[in-house]
Parts: structure tokens; sequence; C-alpha cells
């Protein structure tokens, strides 16, 4: 055994060790050894302690550009959890590689999996991830998750699928929506947005009016006044925001 290859063994005992900082010490050590690691740290990701996971996981995007290649290979693996681990890494690391790999993934049998590829592609924030993340508005394990990342990723392709999440009855789904569409500054979302108003959670009527004067919708006025008298303070001053922000004013006396 190399001198190299026993500093790993060594230092991948040391991910077990209750001390979090001899833990947090292992992994800058691996992440600084590099590819001589990866191998090894990827066979961590099957681990039945996910704190082992995670502290492989964390090397492994130590260890940089690297490491992509063996990770989208993990990204095919039979078990689970190192498909998830794999897909959560690629997500830190941001390289343009691992996009279409993480998009595909979105449909894997694994709810876990399917979740670390959303959470990874919101990472990235690249547009051509966005006809993947509609598609997992539909899917009840990663929909709220889909939403956000929606959310950051700005594009006119997700206004339909966002305005049927928001339209849904998930509101956390119907929270980030009412957020996405304003960003994104798609008309087509004012009449949408205008509905949400009225809609039984306080978040979903702050963000919606939010978005309607991101819009610079002139013909949310009306729909927006009544919330002047809304139960939420923070609904109520968002509104007052939205009111100005599209000219109206209050009558005088």
């Amino acid at each position: 055994m190399s001198d190299t290859d026993r500093r790993i063994e060594q230092l991948l005992a040391a991910l077990r060790d209750d001390n979090e900082a001899l833990r947090d010490h292992a992994v800058a050590s691996l992440g600084q050894i590099g590819p001589a690691a990866i191998e090894r740290l990827i066979n961590l990701f099957a681990d039945e302690d996910r704190v082992i996971r995670e502290a492989a996981r964390q090397a492994l995007v130590q260890v940089g550009a690297d490491a992509v290649a063996p990770l989208l290979e993990a990204l095919r693996d039979d078990e689970w959890a190192v498909r998830e681990q794999a897909a959560a890494a690629l997500g830190r690391l941001k390289d343009e590689r691992a996009i279409a790999p993480l998009i595909a993934a979105l449909k894997d049998r694994d709810g876990a999996v399917r979740l670390a590829a959303v959470e990874a592609l919101e990472k990235i924030q690249d547009p051509r991830a966005v006809d993947g993340l509609m598609e997992a508005l539909q899917d009840q394990t990663v929909r709220e998750e889909a939403a956000r990342a929606l959310k950051k990723i700005p594009d006119r392709r997700a206004v339909d699928g966002l305005l049927k999440g928001l339209a849904g009855g998930n509101w956390v789904v119907k929270r980030h929506a009412a957020e996405a569409l304003g960003l994104i500054g798609d008309a087509r979302a004012a009449g949408g947005l205008r509905e949400a108003l009225q809609d039984e959670d306080w978040l979903v009527r702050r963000n919606a009016a939010e978005s309607l004067a991101r819009l610079r919708d002139q013909g949310a006025v009306d729909a927006l006044l009544p919330l002047l008298e809304d139960e939420n303070d923070m609904v109520r001053e968002t509104v007052e925001g939205a009111l100005s922000s599209l000219g109206w004013t209050p009558p005088t006396a």
C-alpha cells in the first residue's frame, strides 16, 4: 500500500469519528488529495450512516471538476443512496456536463433521487432544465421543490405549468408559483394572479399582489383594493406598495 493509499484509509476512518472537528478535517484533507480518493469516497455513498454519505459527498465537492465524470457514472448506480448523493454533489459542483443527466434523474424510480435532482438543478439554474422541472410539477413527491426551482430560473416556458400550480390545492406550490410568475414577467399570468388575491393563504395573496405590481398590471387595481383591509399586516403593506407602483392614490376627502 502506498503512502497516499494509507493516508486515504486513515482519513476515511476519521469520517466515522465522533469528533466533528476531526471529521471536518478529514473531509477537507480528502478533498485536497483529489482524484486518488474519488472511487473510495463514492463507495461510501452506499454506507448505512447518512452522516458518512454526506461527508463523502462534501469531500467530493472539494475535489472539484475531476469528480464530475465519476459522479455522473454514480448517478446510474443500482443503489438509490448512491444516486441521491451523486445528484446532490453534482448540484454543488454546477458543471454543465451534469445538466442532461440530472434532468433524466427527475424521472428516477426513487423519490429521494428525484428530489436531489430537482435541488441540484435549482442550484445550477440553467434554462435547459425548465421543461423537466415543469413535468416535475406533476410529481407529488417533488412538486413543491420544482416550483421553487422554477422561481430561480425565470423562463416564459414555465408560465402555463406555474399557472396550473397556482390554481391547485398545494399551498407551498401556490406560494412559489405566485412569486415565480412575477419574476418571469409574462402578462399571461395576470388573470391567474388576480384570482390568487382571493386565496385563503396569506402568503399566496401577498406574493400575487407583488407579482401583479411587477407585471405593471393596471387592470389589477380593482382586485387589489379590497386587500387594503386584509386581515394580514404583510398583505396590506404589500398591497399598498403594489397600488402605489401602479399609480393609484387614495381618494382625497
